[in-house]
């Protein structure tokens, strides 16, 4: 598997532009080594909108899912740093997704990813990931892609977080979640026009609203980079 746990936390949301460096600075420097230090967490990976705009792409991968729901990590949920709490009000737009990985091919840390978050539609699940997965399998070694994932959201049986109050709104969640990787923006640009546009993802069993985004790699760590 090219992940490196069976699980993932997925998350994506707006930044506005004048918070941008203190964000940025924050989580590189307080929250990546405080949720690395938590057991299962394997490595943080962050990603930053490639038009430019306000939105970032945040994943953990994970040791289990059990991690998500695990006493360490709702401990730093609920008692978050007086930096995090200054900050979590301006993610805006939270869209925050625990998962099982279904599927992982090739690598998952590249220069560019192509996130896609969408449904199956009714009774089309297993036709959707059996596509998905072959669509995976066969893109691998395009010019310009290096890995495709699929995970698909499995809430926790946690009740609401401290953090989340103090975002002010309840978080959204994707269904399933897609992530392709690469070193050329153009090829995955393409690829969210073409294999993943909304005709080819109906066509697939997907149902409609996909919701794609293109992003640049900020930072990407694991617990032994951390001090």
């Amino acid at each position: 598997m090219a992940l490196l746990g069976p699980a993932a936390l997925a998350m994506w949301w707006n930044m506005a532009h004048d918070r941008r460096a203190e964000f940025e600075h924050w989580h590189a420097h307080e929250h990546f080594p405080e949720r690395l230090a938590i057991p299962g967490f394997l490595r943080a990976s962050r990603w930053h909108a490639a038009n430019g705009g306000e939105g970032f792409f945040v994943m953990y991968e994970l040791a289990s899912h059990a991690v998500l729901s695990s006493p360490d990590y709702l401990a730093r949920l609920n008692a978050p740093s007086p930096w995090s709490t200054q900050l979590m009000p301006h993610h805006r737009d939270m869209v925050r997704t625990q998962c099982h990985v279904l599927d992982s091919r090739g690598a998952f840390v590249a220069r560019h990813a192509l996130t896609l978050r969408l449904s199956p539609a009714a009774g089309q699940e297993t036709g959707l990931r059996r596509t998905l997965a072959e669509l995976a399998a066969s893109l691998v070694g395009r010019p310009g892609l290096v890995g495709l994932h699929l995970l698909q959201h499995a809430a926790p049986a946690i009740g609401p977080t401290r953090e989340q109050a103090i975002r002010g709104h309840a978080d959204q969640a994707a269904d399933w979640v897609l992530v392709a990787c690469g070193y050329d923006l153009a090829a995955l640009r393409e690829l969210g026009q073409a294999e993943l546009s909304d005709d080819a993802l109906a066509g697939s069993g997907a149902a409609g609203g996909a919701v794609r985004g293109l992003y640049l790699l900020s930072q990407s760590a694991l617990p032994s980079d951390m001090p």
